[in-house]
């Protein structure tokens, strides 16, 4: 009888999938590169054809939030993206870089769906002030709920499901009219070929690999351990909160674990260029992740890694929410970007 695998695929995860957008704006017509004041008091500058718009409503512990309601790619469905750059933001200065998934969640609860944000500007804030990391900025790539799973998903993964199992998982898939057009590597491709090179171009960043962290939770903890390995020359470090080692829907037949620690396995950067953190709590969705912190533990054990570039911490009582994560934000911050780390 062939294993019933069709339940897995469908990802209903409660963190980080829903999209609500509070915007100040109006539309303006300006020249390249040239700063207008809009009636909102929100100040937009377009460069090369990208209008960024200062969210001058969002409520905020520190800083400014700008944002690019479409971002242009060739690669996947155009959304937005935000910048957060720190109070003390200067051109004179320049920044590290962290690229964090589902980004409409990071800093603001009023405009979220479920009213809970990660607190990302209250920790950069407060750690840049107590020099604990290095001056850095934060780019928020929002997600696309109806094509978050497919996005974030890491899609070589997939090469290392037996045959009949991912047989089996498309067709049943195409019978229920699933979408399976996975697009992770065009995801990155839109994240290194598009929005870095844009960031980079347009403020003051160290735009090399020691200053460019990637970090995320659930799927998009799957994402950014897909990106460091994936992009080994690009990201220095990859911080992934409750990460989504299920890759699916809890069930007993899911081969998606499998598939992918035999991806991680082939794929761990060099430990002497690298840093990644891993997290996982106990309850709710990731009640289901301690498991398998033994088998995370022992593949980058035996790739070379040690306490001092690779961390995987269990949370007691935490549950899969932004709630959670952002109680605890501070640690994968300062193991990245941590001054004593240069």
């Amino acid at each position: 009888m062939r294993p019933f695998y069709t339940l897995i695929i469908f990802v209903l995860l409660s963190a980080s999938c829903k999209n609500a957008i509070k915007e100040t704006k109006e539309t303006i017509e300006v020249n390249d590169i040239e700063v207008v004041e809009a009636k909102t008091d929100a100040v937009d500058t377009i460069y090369n054809d990208i209008l960024v718009n200062k969210l001058s409503d969002a409520v905020l512990e520190s800083g400014s939030i700008f944002r690019i309601d479409s971002f242009p790619t060739h690669f996947i469905k155009p959304r937005p993206v935000d910048i957060w750059l720190p109070e003390n933001y200067s051109e004179e200065n320049k920044y590290a870089v962290l690229y964090m998934h589902d980004g409409q969640n990071l800093f603001d609860s009023t405009t979220t769906w479920n009213k809970k944000e990660w607190k990302v500007d209250e920790w950069a804030s407060k750690l840049m002030k107590n020099q604990a990391v290095k001056n850095f900025i934060v780019v928020g790539i929002h997600n696309i709920p109806e094509l978050r799973w497919q996005d974030l998903f890491p899609e070589k993964a997939l090469n290392y499901l037996n045959k009949e199992v991912r047989d089996s998982l498309f067709s049943d898939a195409k019978k229920k009219d699933f979408n399976m057009d996975f697009r992770g590597d065009n995801y990155l491709k839109f994240l290194v070929a598009e929005v870095k090179p844009f960031i980079d171009a347009n403020y003051t960043t160290f735009a090399n690999q020691e200053n460019t962290f990637v970090a995320g939770s659930s799927m998009g903890g799957l994402m950014s351990m897909y990106a460091i390995c994936e992009y080994p020359d690009i990201f220095n470090g990859a911080a992934c909160l409750s990460t989504h080692w299920l890759g699916g829907k809890p069930n007993d037949q899911n081969p998606f674990p499998d598939a992918i620690f035999d991806y991680l396995e082939e794929h761990v950067p060099d430990p002497n260029t690298h840093r990644l953190y891993f997290d996982y709590g106990t309850e709710s969705l990731d009640a289901f992740y301690p498991q398998y912190a033994p088998r995370v533990d022992a593949i980058f054990k035996a790739k070379g890694y040690t306490n001092d570039n690779f961390k995987n911490l269990k949370y007691q009582g935490t549950t899969h929410s932004e709630s959670s994560w952002s109680k605890r934000l501070d640690i994968p911050f300062t193991f990245l970007l941590g001054n004593k780390n240069d």
